[in-house]
């Protein structure tokens, strides 16, 4: 849990992952056999086989390190900071919330109140106010093209827990943890902590490139169907580890979604299925690098995902940890 806290807490909007990138790095470093950071900012961590086997494959695992964010793009004659979203924002979540940048300034959320403004305002009806009483007071404060995150604690909830930040910190909290528990792999693997995932996984295409993969995973949030009126998705809160079949830019291959229900069902990992009508990962661009790669995600069911709210199952995190690690260590051949 404290990992946990640890991760989603840290500033890391997307291009600026370089606190959650060292954090992970501390991390991990006793546990692979090489550390790499390449010019977008991705940590690639390899861990060589270890124990020999006729066929052995190249396997890449992911995850992003980047949140949603803001940035800051005029600053106003009484002080207050017009902005930009750094990936999917949604207006409606962010009246009234708290942001921080990341040398430590803290602002809220304010909005227009001309008759004009349209219900619910948009982000450009919107504005930060740091307390700044003019624009020479804020510009010693925050400057032009300064990003901030939305700012809130890590909460505990009955085995489940809500924080900002869940994607995908919680999908980079079950690649260390599977990383730490794999012992006698047979194949060559890669855990990729990605960059820039939110502005169009970028990160993702720049470290498949540089591995060439045969087969991969990434792990990410999913939306669920579990709240009252919500949309229908076959996908809950407590059930287990989502195993995504398709999203809206990504089919999993069937070699691979079958591999994973094969493992959950002989280790007694809880599963579930997923098909996401909206939203994608860092998987629809790893599979179509170089030649290709087979590939497949995990998906960890969250609530209120992109809010300062977001909410996941700590049981269904360990789920997903299991199916990693048994997926490392045995391999898809």
């Amino acid at each position: 849990m404290e990992l946990i806290k640890k991760l989603c807490e840290t500033f890391g909007p997307s291009g600026r992952e370089e606190s959650v990138r060292k954090l992970i790095q501390h991390t991990v470093k006793t546990y692979c056999d090489e550390l790499k950071v390449d010019a977008l900012g991705n940590l690639i961590c390899r861990k060589k086989p270890r124990r020999k086997a006729k066929n052995t494959s190249r396997i890449m695992f992911c995850a992003h390190m980047d949140e949603i964010g803001l940035i800051i793009t005029h600053i106003e004659k009484r002080g207050f900071l017009r902005f930009a979203p750094v990936g999917g924002v949604y207006s409606e979540r962010c009246l009234a919330q708290r942001v921080k940048f990341e040398s430590g300034i803290v602002g809220i959320i304010g909005v227009e109140t001309k008759p004009e403004t349209p219900k619910p305002p948009r982000l450009d009806n919107m504005f930060i106010d740091i307390g700044a009483r003019n624009r020479k007071e804020a510009e010693r404060l925050v400057k032009i093209g300064d990003m901030a995150t939305f700012y809130q604690r890590v909460e505990k909830l009955q085995g489940r827990i809500v924080a900002k930040a869940l994607d995908d910190r919680i999908g980079c909290y079950c690649l260390i943890e599977a990383l730490k528990r794999v012992k006698k792999n047979k194949d060559e693997l890669y855990f990729v902590f990605s960059a820039q995932e939110e502005v169009g996984a970028r990160g993702a295409r720049t470290g498949a490139y540089a591995i060439e993969p045969e087969y991969a995973l990434a792990v990410d949030v999913t939306g669920t169907g579990d709240t009252p009126q919500s949309p229908r998705m076959a996908v809950a809160l407590g059930e287990g580890t989502a195993i995504k079949v398709k999203d809206s830019n990504f089919i999993t291959h069937p070699f691979i979604k079958d591999r994973l229900i094969q493992y959950a069902r002989k280790n007694k990992i809880i599963y579930q299925l997923e098909v996401l009508e909206y939203g994608t990962t860092d998987a629809s661009v790893i599979q179509i690098v170089r030649e290709g790669a087979l590939s497949g995600v995990l998906s960890i069911p969250s609530r209120y995902i992109h809010s300062t709210g977001e909410v996941c199952d700590l049981g269904d995190v360990e789920q997903t940890i299991r199916l990693l690690a048994c997926s490392a260590e045995n391999g898809f051949e």
